[in-house]
C-alpha cells in the first residue's frame, strides 16, 4: 500500500475515532503523535491531512451540506464523513494532490470501510466538488 493511501487511512481512522468518541479532533491529533497508539508513529501526511482539516472544517461541511443534494451531514455514515472531509480538503487546498486522484482514495476508502452505496456517493459527491472547487477556497 502506497504511504499516502496509508496516511489517509490513518487519518480517517483518527476522524472517525474522535467522532464516535466525542472527542475534540485536534487534541486526539496531539496525544497521538505526542504518544502513538500503535508501534508506527502517525505519518506527516496523516498530520497534515488532519490539521488541513480542521483548520477549513466549517467550509468543508459547508460545501458537503450544500452540494450532497437532500443528504444532510448527520445522515451519512461516519465513515463517509471522514473520508469525504479528507476528499474535499484534498480537492480544494491541496495543490499536490490531482483532484482525481483524491477522489479515488476517498471512494477506495470507503469501499473498504462503509455501505455498499458508499463508493458512488462518496464518489458523486467529491467529482461535484471538484467540479466547483474555485467556488470554495
Amino acid at each position: 500500500m502506497p504511504a499516502r493511501t496509508k496516511a489517509r487511512k490513518r487519518a480517517l481512522e483518527l476522524l472517525f475515532e474522535a467522532e464516535q468518541r466525542g472527542l475534540n479532533v485536534g487534541t486526539l491529533l496531539e496525544e497521538r503523535i505526542a504518544a502513538p497508539t500503535t508501534q508506527h508513529p502517525l505519518p506527516e501526511y496523516a498530520v497534515q491531512l488532519v490539521r488541513g482539516v480542521l483548520a477549513h472544517w466549517a467550509s468543508i461541511d459547508e460545501a458537503l451540506t450544500t452540494w450532497s443534494q437532500g443528504w444532510s451531514l448527520d445522515r451519512m455514515a461516519a465513515v463517509d464523513r471522514a473520508a469525504l472531509r479528507i476528499g474535499t480538503w484534498e480537492i480544494v487546498w491541496n495543490d499536490e494532490v490531482p483532484d482525481g486522484v483524491a477522489v479515488s482514495e476517498a471512494v477506495n476508502l470507503v469501499q473498504n470501510l462503509s455501505t455498499d452505496d458508499s463508493p458512488g456517493f462518496v464518489n458523486g459527491l467529491l467529482s461535484r466538488i471538484a467540479e466547483v472547487k474555485d467556488t470554495l477556497a
